[in-house]
C-alpha cells in the first residue's frame, strides 16, 4: 500500500546527495530506512537525471533529481547542488551565473562539502553569498573527520540551516548519513520548499567500524574522480553533456562560461 508521505513516523529522512542510482542502490536505501534520496551524478544533463529519478521512484522511496554545479575552472571550482532546477545549466560557468540562474528558477541553493580541498565554497564564499543559500552540509560520510569538523565550523559561523548526506559514489555508502526533516515530504516540490524555508532538521550519521571504514573507502575513492587523465578528457573534447559549449544550452551561457 502506498504511504500517504515519504516519511518515516513524524520525519523525513532525505540522503541529501548521491551519485550512483540503481537497484542496489534503491535496496540499501530502504534497508537504512531512507525516504528520499537526492540523485546528483556528475556531468549529466538534467533531463537524463529527470529520467533516470522517475525510474527508480516507487511507493517506499522517493528519489529527486539535483545537479551538482561545477563552478569557476578546474583549477578553481566551487560546487553548488542545486535542487529543484526546471531547465538545465551547465557546469564550468561562474559561481555568480550559476547562483543567478538557480534563483530564476527558484531551484534551493545548497553549498555540498565546504572548504574540502579545492573543490568547494569556502567560508568567505559562504559568508559572501549568506541571503542567496538556503543550507550548509555540515556532515558528509565522504568525507575524514578533521574536514567534516571544518564543515560544521562553517555552518556555526554562517547560521545557515544545515544538512547532511552519504555523498555515495560507492554502494556499501548509500544511508550512511541524512538529513531527518520534521514534516512529511510527498515530492520534490516539497523538499525545496523545505529547504527554501528553512523547515527544522536534524543531520544524523551511523556510528561504529563499519561506518569509518566505508568512508575511508569512499574518500580513497576521491583520487579516482580526480585523475588528470579525467580532467584532460574533459577539458580536450569540450563537449561534455554539460560543457556550456554543448548545442543544447543554445548560447545561453555564452557571458558567464569560463571554457
Amino acid at each position: 500500500m502506498r504511504r500517504e508521505a515519504y516519511a518515516s513516523g513524524t520525519e523525513t529522512r532525505v540522503d541529501m546527495h548521491v551519485k550512483l542510482l540503481d537497484d542496489r542502490v534503491v535496496q540499501r536505501a530502504k534497508a537504512r530506512g531512507i525516504d528520499v534520496l537526492v540523485y546528483a551524478p556528475h556531468f549529466t544533463r538534467l533531463p537524463d537525471i529527470r529520467a533516470r529519478a522517475r525510474e527508480f521512484t516507487d511507493e517506499d522511496l522517493l528519489v529527486v533529481p539535483a545537479r551538482e554545479l561545477f563552478t569557476g575552472s578546474w583549477r578553481d571550482r566551487k560546487h553548488l547542488l542545486a535542487v529543484g532546477l526546471t531547465e538545465p545549466v551547465p557546469d564550468f560557468v561562474t559561481l555568480e551565473g550559476a547562483i543567478r540562474e538557480c534563483e530564476r528558477q527558484r531551484a534551493a541553493v545548497l553549498v555540498p562539502h565546504p572548504d574540502l580541498l579545492t573543490v568547494s565554497l569556502d567560508a568567505a564564499d559562504v559568508r559572501r553569498h549568506r541571503e542567496r543559500i538556503d543550507a550548509v552540509e555540515r556532515y558528509n560520510a565522504k568525507c575524514l573527520p578533521w574536514q567534516n569538523r571544518a564543515m560544521g565550523a562553517v555552518v556555526r559561523e554562517t547560521g545557515l540551516p544545515a544538512f547532511g548526506s552519504s555523498y555515495a559514489h560507492l554502494h556499501a555508502t548509500v544511508g550512511e548519513a541524512w538529513t531527518a526533516f520534521e514534516r512529511p515530504l510527498d515530492d520534490e516540490t516539497d523538499l525545496v520548499r523545505a529547504l527554501r524555508e528553512g523547515v527544522p532538521r536534524r543531520v544524523i550519521r551511523r556510528s561504529g567500524a563499519g561506518h569509518r571504514v566505508r568512508g575511508a573507502v569512499e574518500f580513497a575513492h576521491l583520487a579516482y574522480e580526480n585523475t588528470w587523465g579525467k580532467v584532460d578528457r574533459l577539458l580536450l573534447s569540450g563537449m561534455e553533456p554539460t560543457h556550456p559549449d554543448h548545442i543544447a544550452y543554445r548560447g545561453r551561457f555564452d557571458d558567464v562560461a569560463v571554457y
